[in-house]
């Protein structure tokens, strides 16, 4: 029985305690043991076998699991794939852009970052850190969600312009006016970064720092990261900032290639 507790209630116990098996009951499958029956899946997680057969026929319905018809037993489900699926494709991207970041910051002397979008924000999930005493870095899991940060606008450049409006008008996304005039001025300039193909931050958010992102894209086209290079702002003139962009741009391109993706 489900006992109430300060700054909670049974149900919320109840229902807590439901999502718990159900991963409980996914844990259970394993590559050497694929087919399991309601029988064994009970014994395993310690619940009677009518609780287990309600978990399984809602988690058939969503396709996480399927029932293999000669056994009678089930499977993981290919349903499960499409819940995993952008995490797969993030650490997919992950793996695969070290070697070019590693390049790439070889090639430029700056820090190349690697970022993904969470909605709302551009998230780091690999660096490799410029050789000069002075960098710029930032901890992995850095979260950036300044509209002018040059991976934001990597990002946004391909999102609907009625979903970059919502983001600012909300305030999820922090742009200086709220006004119409400052989003059609943003707007426009996220068309300049899609022709372009890479974003700048020459010092718009930091005075110390200059950012250069550019979107990769996957074998379906979708832009699913960003790769940035992040420089001091004293290092940065005008010509390294043309020839640091085109280096950007580049390695999301190869990154993209990496992926199944072809050149834009």
């Amino acid at each position: 029985m489900a006992v109430e507790t300060p700054g909670g209630s049974a149900t919320e116990t109840r229902s807590a305690s439901v999502i718990v098996n159900v991963i409980e009951v996914l844990r259970c499958f394993t590559v050497d043991e694929p087919l399991l029956g309601v029988t064994e899946i009970a014994a395993r997680v310690g619940l009677h076998k009518s609780s287990i057969s309600r978990i399984l026929a809602t988690l058939e319905t969503e396709n996480i699991v399927e029932r293999d018809e000669p056994t009678r037993k089930y499977r993981l489900g290919l349903g499960l794939i499409a819940v995993a699926g952008p995490l797969l494709a993030n650490l997919d991207v992950r793996r695969v852009s070290f070697p070019v970041l590693q390049d790439l910051s070889e090639r430029t002397g700056e820090t190349a970052v690697l970022t993904i979008w969470d909605g709302a924000e551009s998230v780091s999930v690999e660096q490799i850190p410029s050789r000069h005493l002075v960098k710029h870095t930032s901890p992995m899991g850095s979260r950036y969600n300044t509209a002018l940060s040059a991976s934001v606008q990597a990002f946004l450049a391909h999102e609907p312009e009625a979903r970059v409006r919502q983001l600012i008008v909300s305030g999820r996304v922090q742009l200086h006016g709220k006004d119409d005039a400052a989003i059609e001025a943003y707007l426009a300039r996220l068309d300049g970064v899609r022709e372009r193909g890479y974003a700048v931050n020459h010092g718009e958010t930091s005075i110390e720092e200059v950012g250069i992102a550019a979107p990769v894209r996957d074998h379906r086209g979708a832009v699913v990261a960003a790769v940035l290079v992040a420089a001091p702002y004293y290092r940065v003139t005008e010509d390294v900032l043309d020839s640091l962009g085109v280096a950007c741009r580049r390695a999301a391109s190869e990154v993209g290639a990496r992926l199944g993706g072809t050149s834009r």
